[in-house]
């Protein structure tokens, strides 16, 4: 079979090549557009398959001219991205050494309150989508004043800060209790969303491992956190996608069952997910889990401070919690609608023995016995201190009125969006994120005009992809008078343009997500993924500086 595929694969090769040679001389922009037409015609079509189509596409990159004319649309594209992280805040000098003598505190200060000034967002006025959640001016004074009580404090000496110690038991605990865990229910709190869900990964792939799995894998849907598959990433697991229903956007559960092999060690469900707000069918998840006796994790870092209060607040929700048996982890953000600053999340499970598999224990190290229940060793105690404080701040009764607030508000946009010709809604969100498209005009075009300065918007909206989308995540600075239904206006008179003059082009990142669905090969997508992440750290001098915008050639 692996000389047929051989033989196969050269005559293909060198007949091809062949092909090309004979069209050398013609316009190669033109062989470049009607080759990536015809593939995309044929494929449409069913003639070929996803691995078929990446045959050609890596043959035919691979061509002098072809290579040439990608490498210089890459760092054409990493120049834009670049352009739009450093060009509006080109006229400011970034420092690059220490300064000679330290600046006094009124200098210091005073420079930080500059750097503020470059923010053009308004996120004050409601106007991003997600990002900043609370709006309670009262919270960010009580935030500031216990940051600074807890300013040096660090859970990794407990003998020390005996404040933070019990302050992060009460956060776990608290959280426990919200989701339903009995008295042998725990958990720990971490950085982020991201934390809580790789220490669940590798709490089950340990329990894989004690198992006897070699190559433990989890199944996700597709519209899962990333952060699921960069625990994959780092801890060797495979990752098996699950698609999920084009109507209702919820985890396909034939599929889903159907991809569950002797190595799976985990199964996941979103309550809600990221990209489109919806409920996966947890307990039909958990059911699975039970009966074939697999971890389910639910992802909650969305939904973990919504989802505990809706029934209270008359908005009905499906059980998602420890009230199902087969549940055995839940992530939850408390830096989202806990309203506690940016750091805090928790990870709870069902007992100790689950929790126990992300601890990391060095039992022969000359400096002691190091023991350590999260990825970091030294933690910022403060910012523990300051989510202990948004907890006791709001209590029960506050996070129900936001609750109330965040979930009627989701509802009014997205009943309001169906009403605007050329656009339609994913799905039922009906917790705290309303995604919408168009089949009428390009719906990033629609994103990029809601954000251009010029015309007074300002809004700034996720951009999605597969298919296309934009989504707004309604936090409580949309709950603010007028804000739902500006959001509203602005989008219906932009769909009013567009539906008018359907053919205009999106720019810049905008333009570039939707050339990038066009793209087989996601290695150039990664390409620019990482030209962004540098320009990030770059440091130029003027707007004219792009030391670091390149193409990274493959070595």
């Amino acid at each position: 079979m692996s000389q047929l595929f051989s033989d196969v694969y050269s005559t293909a090769y060198f007949g091809f090549h062949q092909y090309i040679e004979q069209l050398y001389n013609y316009d190669q922009k033109a062989v470049i557009a009607t080759f990536i037409a015809l593939l995309f015609f044929f494929v449409n079509l069913g003639f070929f398959d996803l691995n078929f189509t990446l045959f050609f596409y890596t043959l035919f990159k691979n061509l002098p001219f072809v290579k040439s004319f990608v490498k210089n649309r890459v760092e054409k594209a990493l120049g834009e991205i670049h352009a739009s992280l450093h060009g509006k805040t080109s006229d400011v000098v970034y420092e690059k050494n220490l300064p000679i003598c330290g600046r006094t505190p009124e200098n210091v200060l005073s420079s930080v309150r500059k750097y503020k000034a470059l923010e053009y967002i308004k996120w004050n006025d409601g106007f991003a989508s997600g990002s900043v959640y609370p709006r309670d001016e009262n919270l960010n004074d009580l935030c500031g004043k216990v940051f600074k009580e807890c300013l040096w404090t660090n859970p990794l000496h407990p003998d020390i800060f005996v404040d933070i110690r019990r302050m992060e038991a009460e956060v776990v605990r608290m959280c426990v209790t919200m989701f339903h865990g009995d008295e042998d229910a725990c958990g720990s709190t971490t950085s982020g969303g991201t934390e809580s869900i790789m220490l669940a990964c590798l709490a089950y792939r340990q329990l894989a491992k004690e198992r006897g799995i070699k190559h433990p894998n989890i199944v996700i849907p597709v519209s899962a956190h990333p952060a699921f598959d960069k625990a994959a990433h780092y801890f060797c697991l495979e990752t098996v996608h699950v698609p999920v229903d084009p109507i209702t956007c919820k985890v396909d559960m034939t599929e889903m069952r159907a991809s569950i092999t002797p190595d799976t060690c985990m199964l996941v469900g979103s309550a809600p997910g990221f990209p489109h707000g919806i409920i996966d069918p947890i307990k039909e998840i958990a059911e699975i889990g039970q009966r074939y006796k697999i971890p389910v994790h639910v992802d909650c870092c969305l939904g973990g401070f919504l989802l505990p209060f809706m029934n209270k607040v008359n908005y009905p929700v499906e059980e998602f919690d420890f009230r199902l048996p087969g549940v055995t982890s839940i992530s939850c953000d408390a830096h989202k609608f806990g309203f506690a600053p940016k750091g805090a999340s928790v990870i709870v499970y069902r007992n100790a023995y689950y929790r126990s598999k992300q601890y990391f224990v060095q039992t022969t190290w000359s400096g002691g016995i190091y023991a350590s229940p999260t990825f970091a060793g030294s933690r910022p105690g403060a910012l523990i201190a300051t989510c202990w404080a948004s907890l006791m701040y709001h209590g029960e009764n506050g996070y129900c009125e936001s609750t109330k607030r965040i979930v009627s508000t989701t509802r009014y946009i997205a009943n309001e969006l169906r009403k605007i010709p050329g656009i339609f809604i994913f799905g039922e969100p009906n917790v705290c994120v309303v995604a919408f498209g168009s089949n009428v005009f390009n719906i990033y075009t629609l994103s990029q005009m809601m954000s251009d300065k010029p015309n007074g918007r300002g809004w700034n909206l996720s951009i999605l992809q597969f298919p296309p989308a934009v989504h707004l995540c309604i936090t409580d600075m949309h709950t603010k008078k007028g804000i739902a239904e500006r959001f509203i206006r602005d989008v219906a008179e932009i769909a009013e343009e567009l539906i008018k003059k359907p053919n205009v082009k999106a720019e810049g990142v905008a333009c570039l997500y939707g050339m990038s669905q066009l793209i087989p090969d996601r290695s150039l997508v990664t390409e620019l993924a990482h030209g962004y992440l540098d320009a990030l750290y770059d440091t130029p001098n003027n707007n004219n500086d792009k030391s670091k915008v390149n193409f990274h050639d493959k070595k």
